[in-house]
């Protein structure tokens, strides 16, 4: 579940770096007042913790993450 949950912010923050990227349109901080809001660092930071997560996929063997799938 934690594994999903950190692809999904993942995803989340890589569109909307795109989207700085090609429109410089920071689609967060649109959305929650600008990118010093309290909701708009909270997604920044768990985007960054998600990302950190996710380094741990690089290095998981395919029977751990099989026998973490079996555990769903």
């Amino acid at each position: 579940m934690w594994d999903k949950i950190a692809l999904i912010l993942l995803i989340i923050g890589g569109i909307n770096w795109g989207l700085v990227g090609i429109f410089q349109l920071d689609i967060i901080a649109w959305m929650f007042g600008g990118a010093a809001s309290v909701i708009s660092r909270t997604l920044y930071i768990l985007v960054a913790i998600s990302a950190v997560w996710c380094i741990s996929l690089l290095f998981r063997t395919n029977e751990e993450y099989a026998v973490s799938m079996n555990d769903r």
